[in-house]
């Protein structure tokens, strides 16, 4: 399972890096147009980012401390990143108003994420 964590953390970090990239140089004219969409795609960046990062955190945490809920907690984090940051992308690009009711459910899967990997680790072996 860490090695499962550990492939995808880098996998979506690596995707964060190169949408971020992306953004700052292949949108500029679209975000020079539409400027109010520029912070939606950069706040999808960073949750990205960070949620990639929290992967490698589990992938290390499983080692210590295995156990469904850390296998949870992975679940939800590649399910939050997918769901929030993937819908946030969508909007930025100018995507249907409607993706906006999609990211909390996102944002609520990465705090269940969050929540699980806390308990995982409290109540680890």
């Amino acid at each position: 399972m860490a090695r499962i964590f550990l492939v995808l953390g880098a996998i979506l970090a690596l995707f964060s890096v190169a949408l971020g990239a992306f953004g700052a140089h292949g949108l500029a004219a679209h975000f020079a147009a539409r400027p109010d969409l520029e912070a939606t795609y950069q706040t999808a960046v960073q949750y990205h980012q960070m949620h990639a990062l929290a992967l490698l955190i589990l992938a290390w945490a499983v080692t210590r401390w295995p156990g469904r809920l850390l296998a949870w907690a992975g679940g939800a984090f590649v399910a939050g990143i997918v769901l929030f940051s993937g819908s946030l992308y969508l909007l930025g690009l100018g995507g249907p108003g409607w993706l906006g009711a999609i990211a909390p459910l996102g944002g609520v899967a990465l705090i269940v994420g969050w929540g699980l990997l806390a308990a995982g680790v409290w109540r680890g072996r």
